[in-house]
């Protein structure tokens, strides 16, 4: 028996010099306790060094993955295949030993047996190895698990999910920012001028002109036009004249426009990162992006990880995602569960009146699942499901909203209303539907009823002749 062994160094084959011994899988470890048991179970064979590191960052990945590299390949045709040895080969990994039965046609083995076999090959490395010493296999061991680990940062598929994931979160941070701010500087700038607060009820807009005017004093020679609209100009310099807040001093205007600065600036980046997610959903979730939006869909993915993640969840999943504490909180308590998560912020279910939001829900989560999934593993980078499942939906959503029924099978559909009968039809093709039969009164029979005063007599005769025929029989 030949063994296949992988170092960070190269690949080792070894040669079983007492397969007796295997049968004991207990004992196996007792015959590598010192480097001359080991020289005794088994001896090197062939070792073929790698020329670089990329070299070794290659096969190293193919093993992962459990393919046969270059390098290995070459390294069996040549100690094996081409020396016409017809060993049995252990190997470390059940899949990739079927893989070079199925390319080399070498026969492989793989069992509790080999597992410790290994383990005490790994254990003498060093002393079955001339010319490897154990800080030279630890220091090439580290060197190839960080450009592994740099090779698969490098190459992951999720790379790119996680810019999305970290814009969001960074988007939903900002705009809490933003509101802590923009309530700072409407009371803070409140005590000097009070009613410029219900006058300007955006926040920005408000942060811009508290920057350009300054003190409500500065407000007839401040030129407000550059940012407010022409209907809000007069508004605030009569109320500037005419406001009751208190005096602040130079230095506290100075501190106040420093917070709208601030306001300002984190604003811009914002619309700069809003504009940045959007050019990453439409590159990656077109079908997503075209179901719920840029934001919903990018709440999806961050909720679920990555987008092969959601791919992964059923639809109804994907209807109360982002509402999972209400989910076990209704179910410990026994209680009616969710019917919407985060997809409650999509159009098509604020479109819907209260009653049909559930079904709504539950509709758009059955296509957001299907374009999700394309998505995630279809090639095509066009959004044509995400736009037949959305005219799906906004059907769907009218006929809930209109009260028609919706008819029971698609030929259903396709046939339409069913026709009248037409007794022309041909016996080939008869009609389906028959026309209905009338009632022929002609054959119906009337009874007349009889008095009750007859009846009487009858009920009595045949009591009469029940009572003879008693007597009759004694």
């Amino acid at each position: 028996m030949l063994v296949l062994f992988e170092t960070a160094a190269g690949f080792a084959l070894f040669k079983v010099l007492d397969e007796g011994k295997l049968k004991q899988t207990d004992d196996i470890w007792k015959e590598f306790e010192t480097p001359s048991k080991a020289g005794k179970m088994v001896s090197l064979k062939s070792f073929s060094k790698f020329d670089n590191t990329a070299d070794a960052l290659a096969s190293a990945t193919a093993l992962v993955e459990s393919k046969v590299s270059k390098d290995l390949k070459k390294f069996l045709t040549k100690n094996i295949v081409d020396a016409g040895a017809k060993e049995t080969l252990a190997v470390a990994d059940k899949l990739l030993g079927s893989a070079i039965k199925d390319k080399l046609n070498i026969k492989c083995v793989y069992d509790t047996a080999v597992q410790e076999l290994i383990r005490g090959i790994r254990q003498q490395l060093s002393n079955l190895v001339a010319g490897m010493t154990e800080s030279d296999v630890t220091t090439m061991a580290l060197g190839l698990s960080h450009s592994l680990s740099r090779y698969k940062l490098k190459f992951s598929p999720d790379k790119v999910d996680t810019m999305i994931v970290q814009a969001i979160s960074l988007l939903d941070d900002m705009d809490k920012e933003l509101n802590i701010y923009a309530m700072r500087v409407r009371e803070w700038y409140g005590w000097h001028f009070p009613e410029l607060g219900k006058i300007v009820t955006e926040n920005l807009m408000y942060a811009r002109l508290v920057k350009v005017m300054g003190v409500r004093e500065n407000a007839p020679t401040a030129d407000l036009d550059s940012v407010l609209p022409e209907d809000l100009v007069g508004p605030v310099k009569e109320a500037a004249q005419i406001s009751m807040g208190t005096e602040v001093s130079q230095e506290d205007i100075e501190h106040v426009v420093e917070l709208c600065n601030q306001v300002i600036e984190i604003s811009e980046y914002r619309e700069q990162l809003d504009e940045y997610l959007k050019t990453r959903m439409l590159a990656i979730a077109p079908n997503l992006t075209e179901m719920v939006g840029v934001l919903i869909g990018a709440r999806l993915i961050a909720r679920a990880g990555s987008l092969m993640n959601l791919a992964k969840y059923p639809a109804s999943t994907v209807q109360i995602l982002g509402a999972e504490k209400a989910l076990f909180s209704a179910l410990k308590k026994k209680q009616a569960t969710p019917k919407y998560g985060l997809l409650y912020h999509a159009s098509l279910v604020g479109h819907a009146s209260t009653k049909n939001k559930g079904k709504i829900s539950r509709v758009l989560a059955a296509k957001t699942s299907l374009a999700v999934r394309v998505d995630a593993l279809g090639e095509s980078d066009h959004a044509t499901l995400g736009v037949s499942a959305r005219v799906a939906v906004e059907t769907r959503l009218k006929q809930l909203e209109s009260g028609a029924a919706m008819r029971g099978s698609t030929q259903a559909r396709k046939n339409g209303t069913p026709g009248k009968y037409d007794a022309k039809r041909d016996a080939q093709s008869p009609a389906l539907i028959k026309e209905k039969t009338k009632h022929d009164t002609s054959l119906d029979i009337s009874m007349t009823p009889t008095p009750k005063k007859e009846i009487k007599k009858e009920e009595s005769s045949s009591e009469s002749s029940e009572s003879e025929a008693e007597s009759s029989e004694e």
